[in-house]
């Protein structure tokens, strides 16, 4: 039983969804094509210089397409959005940058020594004869601004800058990329076929049609639609606080439990940032759910919210949902604040007794957040709820009747999670939680036998 099949509305309207392996294969098509594009035009020669430019053009080729591609997956198309899920998204187009820049460095460094073989130079003189051409000035400028955005990028120094100065530095890239592409259509590869030109300028058309459109257009509209306020911030536990919104016609959304949502409150000091929260709580009376762990400045100020904030949602987004389900028992997995979607999830999932169990880690008791909601859940469903506290392997059964059992050890070992699940092999796994907590949890769950293609999680670490 999925999502559609609960809620009537939505299966009338069934969503697309492009598959990870559909969207590799389509990038990967693309790339083939573009290397097609060049070898049809490349003329075959031992000459040094003409060896130089050939390389040159097919690594300016490459880089302009894998600029389209990164700008594509950062234009947040739902179909892509809920297939893929943003934050494999996020790691191709930080993957993806890295090559981008390096074929941008490589094309201008071959076309250097190509001038510079054709005229009998050396490189510096070369360079000063290219930047005098409008044209290759245009295009210096554009690679050191996707240079600017490659630094900035880099994990050692985005610790260190504000997430808006980073932000500001990143659209920088559509100014990159629109110098590249004027670049491009004054060169022999693009230029010289009229069928190319209307091709190329095509795909550019799309893709900045695609993020005009989702990342301008869509959240406007939406936020005139659905008028989103705040209602009610409530105290869940230290640090933690829920944030109530409510609108006109959220569900028209098709916010998924188990989605996220980049949530930007009109007050002072927040305006600026767009903040991705998972949904807590399935939405219903047009009310949404958040709920909002102090880590950072920004999460801090959250918690000072007042009813009336006009709030601006963009979304939903992500794949953590009932779609990537293929098996009848589910295992939900959560470490900290990463309960929020686990949570929502715990409740809508379709199963009978016995099929939905939750494991949520945490550092203490005190630490539990939303701890009535979930017991209230697994009462009710006849589900399964475990609590792993401490460094020890410790779990509590929801039932008034249970105690308290503990073991040594690491609670999420591969033999502590078959102790509480017998027939973890048999589950879908659905894994939310502070990145190395992910990552050993995930280890730790293949070790016991669980099929990695079974193992759905999402983490932003990239």
């Amino acid at each position: 039983m999925t999502t559609e099949a609960a809620h009537p509305r939505l299966a009338a309207y069934p969503a697309l969804r492009v598959s990870p392996a559909a969207l590799r294969a389509g990038i990967l098509g693309g790339a083939v094509a573009v290397t097609a594009l060049w070898a049809a035009q490349a003329e075959p020669s031992a000459r040094l210089d003409v060896l130089f430019a050939t390389g040159a053009h097919l690594t300016g080729l490459l880089a302009g397409y894998g600029i389209l591609v990164m700008l594509f997956l950062m234009a947040r198309v739902p179909a892509v959005e809920h297939g893929v899920g943003a934050d494999r998204l996020a790691r191709r187009h930080a993957l993806g940058g890295r090559y981008v820049l390096s074929l941008c460095l490589g094309h201008a460094l071959l076309a250097l020594c190509g001038y510079a073989a054709h005229a009998g130079t050396d490189l510096v003189a070369a360079t000063l004869d290219l930047l005098g051409y409008p044209g290759l000035a245009l295009a210096a400028v554009g690679t050191a601004l996707l240079v600017a955005v490659g630094v900035t990028s880099a994990r050692a120094v985005r610790r260190r800058v504000q997430h808006e100065t980073w932000r500001a530095v990143h659209l920088l890239t559509c100014i990159g990329a629109a110098l590249a592409f004027v670049h491009q259509l004054a060169g022999p590869d693009v230029a010289g076929s009229v069928l190319t030109v209307w091709v190329w300028s095509l795909l550019h058309a799309v893709v900045a049609v695609l993020l005009v459109w989702y990342r301008v257009v869509v959240p406007v509209r939406q936020a005139f639609r659905h008028s989103l306020r705040v209602i009610d911030v409530r105290v869940e536990g230290p640090g933690v606080v829920s944030v109530v919104m409510q609108g006109i016609g959220l569900d028209e959304l098709r916010a998924e439990p188990g989605q996220f949502f980049r949530w930007r409150f009109l007050r002072r000091r927040l305006w600026r940032t767009a903040l991705p929260f998972s949904l807590s709580a399935p939405v219903r009376d047009d009310t949404l759910r958040i709920t909002v762990k102090a880590i950072g400045g920004h999460t801090r100020r959250v918690r000072r919210l007042r009813p009336g904030t006009r709030v601006l949602a963009t979304g939903p987004f992500g794949a953590l949902t009932a779609h990537r389900r293929t098996r009848r028992k589910v295992l939900l997995l959560a470490g900290g604040v990463g309960i929020t979607p686990m949570r929502a999830l715990f409740e809508t999932l379709p199963g009978g007794p016995g099929d939905i169990t939750l494991l949520y880690r945490a550092g203490s008791a005190e630490q539990l957040v939303l701890r009535d909601e979930l017991e209230g859940i697994a009462r009710s469903r006849g589900a399964a709820l475990h609590y792993l506290l401490g460094r020890s392997a410790a779990a509590v059964d929801p039932s008034p009747s249970s105690q308290l059992r503990s073991s040594r050890g690491d609670p999420l070992s591969p033999q502590a999670l078959r102790n509480l699940v017998p027939d973890l092999a048999e589950h879908d796994v659905y894994l939310c939680g502070p990145p190395g907590m992910s990552a050993s949890a995930t280890a730790a769950l293949v070790r016991a036998g669980v099929p990695e293609e079974h193992i759905h999680a999402e983490c932003f670490a990239f």
